[in-house]
């Protein structure tokens, strides 16, 4: 079975894409929806305790994601050490959810694919390109952010545009843009190199 990256900017549209491959019958793993859950368990908030501090915690012993959030996309090294506990877990139950099956491949989907090295651990990475105003654009919708804060969660990712340019497939996700049609062409093409 084909391992298959899907990645792009933050905002780019990935979960739109990743819905067209799974209507497409291909299982697909979404490492932030993985990692989220992580924070349920009292091992790992004990962990982001240890790593982080008292400020990211929630009086009721939860993780303050907002202030996790503030804390490691102003700060590298803490933003390096989160990723070195969740990152190498993530992959682990990736790989235990790849043996469960049964397809001519599977997607892995993940923002920072290039940033931590899962681009060496598949055989093909499809980028979801947007330019970055129309993200920020939708960002700014989504999550009701400022400009400042999404400009410095993309600063901690490679641009859009190196991803692109990196990526064994483009998807072009502009608004009138025939996304299920590029989705469709590169499914054909990913089965045909099995």
């Amino acid at each position: 079975m084909r391992l298959v990256a899907l990645t792009g900017g933050i905002g780019c549209g990935k979960t739109t894409v990743l819905n067209e491959f799974r209507h497409l019958g291909i299982p697909c793993f979404v490492a932030d929806e993985v990692a989220g859950n992580y924070y349920k368990e009292s091992d790992f908030r004990a962990s982001v305790r240890e790593l982080l501090g008292d400020a990211v915690m929630l009086p009721d012993g939860a993780v303050d994601k907002r202030a996790v959030a503030a804390r490691v996309f102003s700060d590298p090294a803490a933003l390096q050490a989160l990723n070195a506990l969740v990152h190498p877990r993530v992959w682990n139950d990736f790989l235990q959810f790849v043996s469960r099956q049964q397809a001519p491949y599977v997607i892995f989907e993940s923002a920072i694919v290039y940033e931590h090295g899962f681009d060496r651990m598949v055989d093909k990475v499809v980028c979801v390109y947007l330019e970055q105003e129309e993200r920020l654009r939708r960002l700014a919708l989504r999550d009701h952010a400022t400009r400042e804060q999404l400009l410095a969660r993309m600063r901690n990712q490679l641009s859009a545009e190196e991803k692109m340019m990196r990526a064994d497939y483009v998807i072009l996700n502009y608004e009138g843009n025939p996304r299920a049609r590029q989705v469709r062409h590169i499914h054909s093409l990913l089965q045909k190199e099995r």
